[in-house]
């Protein structure tokens, strides 16, 4: 038998060609240089004068601030109310949006009774609330966490509701003739293709969270970076102004970290399919 003959005769599963494998970027390197490179232009456009200090401050002036704060305990005082607040209104947010998106977006007649009046509350201006909720609650810290968890309930409710009733129709199907329950149904094919849908309401809640979090500090705050921007504002320190906006971004930019870093690990299976 020729050689030729033999290579023929292989099996195909042995000849079966490779696809090349795409270079990986680094996603946390390739994030942390549009950051670099704005805070480079805002120090060059300082030093060139085309942003005078009194207007915007340079990062170095900035940095300075931070440092001093970061001594005396108040810029990590100020740290701490403020992530306290945001993660007691996320998690009471959040959570009351998964209940009532599994409500209405499980059962007809959950629908007809959670959804009217949560599409009613989601018109009202969200910080047009801040009055009656310190008519209701005072000014301590349960209008703020409130605020907070009414900004988060509504992307959160949004996007896994819109989930969960966009699930294929044809995986439910599958589901029947595998002769799965309501109860397995829902855990092992609703969830799972709702839950792309929840990840991406549960990044833009975050966004809210922190914008929620800003404003209700602005009012009737003694602790937290509201307060600290306030008191700065009335001293004319710019320069403490811009770091407490600054750690917002931050802390903002960290939360929406974690919430990727989840994503990546709960929708791992998505890799392969999307070539990443």
């Amino acid at each position: 038998m020729s050689t030729s003959s033999v290579d023929l005769a292989r099996p195909a599963s042995r000849a079966r060609p490779r696809l090349p494998s795409l270079p990986r970027p680094r996603g946390i390197g390739l994030r942390t240089i549009s950051p670099l490179v704005l805070l480079i232009l805002w120090q060059a456009a300082s030093s060139a004068g085309v942003l005078p200090e009194r207007l915007l401050p340079s990062p170095a002036t900035v940095a300075d601030a931070a440092v001093t704060l970061t001594a005396d305990g108040t810029l990590v005082e100020a740290v701490t109310v403020s992530l306290r607040r945001a993660v007691l209104g996320f998690l009471a947010g959040a959570g009351a949006g998964l209940t009532l998106a599994l409500l209405a977006g499980l059962s007809r007649a959950g629908e007809g009774v959670v959804d009217p009046p949560l599409q009613m509350l989601r018109a009202l201006p969200l910080f047009g609330l801040i009055p009656l909720l310190i008519l209701w609650f005072g000014i301590g810290e349960t209008p703020k966490v409130i605020l907070v968890a009414f900004g988060v309930l509504f992307p959160i409710y949004l996007n896994t509701y819109a989930g969960i009733r966009g699930v294929d129709a044809k995986l439910a199907e599958v589901g029947k003739v595998l002769r799965l329950g309501r109860a397995a149904l829902i855990r092992h094919i609703v969830l799972p293709g709702a839950l792309p849908q929840t990840l991406v309401g549960l990044r833009q809640s975050l966004g809210v969270a922190w914008l929620a979090l800003i404003v209700a500090e602005q009012i009737n705050a003694s602790k937290g970076l509201g307060f600290m921007i306030n008191d700065a504002r009335e001293f004319l320190r710019i320069d403490i102004v811009v770091l407490g906006l600054l750690m917002y971004a931050a802390l903002g930019l960290a939360t929406d970290a974690l919430v990727r870093l989840l994503e990546r690990r709960a929708l791992s299976w998505r890799r392969g399919l999307l070539g990443t």
